[in-house]
């Protein structure tokens, strides 16, 4: 006898669209806000999704949630594949030049400063404006020719002296953990950063262009006696979740880590953030230039980059 062995059955969308969130800000509550819900549809569908897939995502606590061993592997294949489907829809999408606005950034900005601001650009931009992303990695010199953007995001240094430029936002970080983390070495992180060298710290194996790193911090604050300990990370994605299931510390970039420190997932661990000569910006290419949409879109960014929080926790919380 022959049997067929049928497939599983592929996750909906919108399931992998809500765990996607959720893993991101490390709250239900926040992805609900996100994707415009209830927190418990966004718990129904996350539960639901356990469930066919057999395995647990999350770990849940009162401080939000975090991911499973197994949540991470899925996280990591989810991100991929909504990043090339969007890619793929951006693709075959066709309309007038003037009624779209191609924007092009590296993926970590694309993740955590614009599809965070996404509903609101699309709002300021008007329904008929279709906004399209183009990702590139590490450098700006890795961006796709095609389409070509309208407006380009990077750091001050990656463009030339003639490119007129608007701020985004002056780079600020500070070094965050989970509150498990810093339970577990709170001995340590208490007391001054020359003491901190027998912790984990996580680093980007390839730094972006133009991020700060741990040497700038140590700079700027002195650094551990003891030479530290480094795990390295090829995306800054990975990194936030290694951090949030409490496996070392990590450079938090202020526009980046303000819904998990509000959340609870990640903590501060200094009482503000180290500000660096160092700018984000946005620039309109020459077709941009021609785009009065892409003025729109640049300006938009210019005055509403990044998720602001007001809470800080001290070091003497830790």
């Amino acid at each position: 006898d022959m049997s067929i062995i049928m497939p599983p059955r592929l996750p909906a969308t919108s399931a992998l669209i809500a765990f996607e969130t959720a893993a991101r800000l490390g709250s239900l509550s926040l992805a609900a806000k996100e994707l415009e819900t209830s927190q418990p549809a966004i718990s129904r569908t996350v539960t639901q999704l356990e469930k066919q897939l057999s395995a647990r995502l999350f770990e849940r606590s009162r401080n939000g949630v975090s991911l499973t061993d197994a949540g991470q592997r899925f996280h990591n294949a989810v991100v991929a594949a909504l990043a090339i489907i969007r890619s793929a829809t951006n693709e075959v999408a066709v309309l007038p030049a003037g009624e779209q606005v191609v924007i092009a950034c590296s993926h970590e900005v694309s993740h955590f400063l614009l599809l965070p601001q996404y509903n609101a650009l699309s709002e300021a931009l008007g329904e008929k404006v279709r906004i399209r992303i183009l990702t590139y990695h590490y450098e700006m010199k890795n961006l796709p020719t095609e389409p070509a953007a309208d407006v380009v995001l990077a750091w001050e240094s990656s463009f030339g002296a003639e490119d007129r430029l608007e701020t985004i936002y002056d780079e600020a970080v500070m070094p965050i953990c989970s509150p498990a983390y810093a339970q577990t070495h709170a001995k340590i992180l208490y007391g001054p950063v020359q003491g901190w060298g027998g912790l984990t710290f996580f680093d980007h194996s390839r730094p972006n262009e133009g991020w700060a790193t741990w040497e700038d911090w140590f700079r700027a604050t002195g650094r551990p006696e003891q030479t530290p300990r480094y795990m390295s990370f090829d995306n800054y994605s990975y990194m936030l979740e290694a951090a949030t299931t409490g496996r070392g510390i990590m450079l938090g970039w202020r526009h980046f880590i303000e819904q998990r420190i509000d959340s609870g997932a990640l903590i501060k661990l200094t009482d503000s953030f180290i500000e660096f000569n160092n700018r984000f910006c946005g620039a309109l290419t020459g077709k941009g230039l021609r785009n009065p949409n892409a003025y729109k879109c640049l300006e938009f960014l210019a005055h509403n980059a990044g998720y602001r929080s007001t809470q800080t926790i001290p070091n003497s919380q830790v």
